[in-house]
């Protein structure tokens, strides 16, 4: 019996942009059972069907978008985002001036993460995309006009939900984030991936390469191709939390050479030798890095603050402060060491660490890394 194509869904990024599309288009006296959202990347647009539009006593207006996780096992999937928008008149062009958590979105307390303490867990592509779908509205509503506004997004239970994520440990408070960096949910299935994994790795045959660069991600696979533009699309194969899958896949297929390109927290995870690095199966082990780091020279007490640190990031940050960063060689080489022992004597590997902008951080059997 053929097998059931799995659905995709959006995040609660492409949600909050919706509801906040939608509100804005209330103000104006325009309800839509569904709107239009430009996704990040690749000039794609989404069709969002809108739960609820209503005005509020305070002469504001608010839409709720329900996320759609798809087939993906999602704790936030059905949860109820909620947009409430309110303008002002203004000078300059209808831009977002303000976006702002309200009930169910967290509250970032502690470093490491990509937004700064003390600011609502919605981060920056989301806002970007809240940004955006604001300014359709208001071009299609109202061309002539120019308007402040002021967008606040909450989670119906949002508290609630945020127990069953990592969000209390990293200190993430009173609700989830809002997330997506695509603006997509893809299914998540560990038999479909590393088919495709072998996939790919069949096309890199196919096209006559020997030497294949492995991935976790979108965005460290853009940073690989530009540290490696010799080879063509065919040559990079994103992995996901993968690692030694897709190493032992690499020497079963006749890879002579593989490169790894990761970023420091998945680096990390790797260089414990870490054989799947997603998050609910692999918690990051600072104390261990710090005892690495530890044994290669750095001081006490900064062992001490990286093994109490919040995130791999805010490790990363710790590094930077101390001027410290060049013991980044200390997580590549127990990374190769793992990926070697993972691919087997027959393959020859490199690896690089990039950090959260991309800068190259360690490159180790491989020319030097550009920033």
């Amino acid at each position: 019996m053929a097998r059931r194509e799995l659905k995709s869904g959006f995040t609660t990024g492409t949600a909050a942009a919706a509801a906040a599309k939608a509100a804005v288009m209330l103000a104006f006296g325009q309800s839509a059972d569904q709107v239009e959202v430009s996704l990040p990347e690749g000039g794609k647009v989404l069709s969002i069907p809108v739960a609820v539009a209503q005005r509020k006593k305070s002469g504001h207006c608010e839409a709720v978008v329900v996320k759609d996780a798809g087939d993906d096992p999602d704790v936030t999937n059905k949860a109820r985002i909620k947009a409430e928008v309110q303008l002002l008149p203004a000078e300059a062009d209808g831009a977002c001036l303000e976006i702002c958590g309200g009930q169910g979105v967290g509250l970032v307390t502690k470093a490491g993460l990509a937004v700064e303490p003390g600011k609502p867990a919605i981060n920056p592509v989301p806002r970007e995309m809240i940004c955006r779908a604001v300014r359709q509205a208001l071009a299609w509503v109202a061309p002539e006009e120019h308007f402040a506004v002021k967008v606040t997004i909450s989670v119906d239970e949002g508290e609630r939900l945020a127990r069953y994520t990592l969000n209390p440990r990293l200190g993430v408070m009173g609700g989830i984030s809002i997330l997506g960096t695509s603006g997509l949910v893809k299914p998540f299935s560990h038999e479909a991936y590393t088919q495709t994994i072998d996939v790919a790795l069949s096309v890199a045959q196919a096209a006559g390469h020997q030497e294949v660069v492995l991935t976790t991600g979108g965005k460290s696979e853009k940073r690989a191709m530009i540290l490696r533009p010799d080879l063509n699309s065919a040559a990079f194969v994103q992995i996901a939390d993968f690692f030694a899958y897709s190493l032992r896949a690499c020497a079963q297929a006749g890879m002579h050479r593989v490169g790894l390109v990761s970023f420091f927290g998945k680096a990390v995870k790797q260089a414990a030798g870490m054989e799947y690095t997603h998050a609910h199966k692999a918690a990051m082990d600072l104390p261990r890095l710090a005892q690495w780091l530890g044994g290669a020279g750095l001081e006490t007490g900064t062992c001490q603050e990286i093994a109490q640190a919040n995130t791999a990031r805010h490790a990363l940050d710790i590094l930077r402060l101390v001027g410290r960063l060049a013991l980044v060689s200390e997580v590549g080489k127990r990374m190769l060491a793992s990926a070697r022992e993972f691919a087997g004597p027959s393959v020859d590997i490199w690896a690089i660490i990039i950090d959260y902008n991309g800068a190259g951080l360690y490159g180790g059997n491989q020319p030097a890394v550009s920033s």
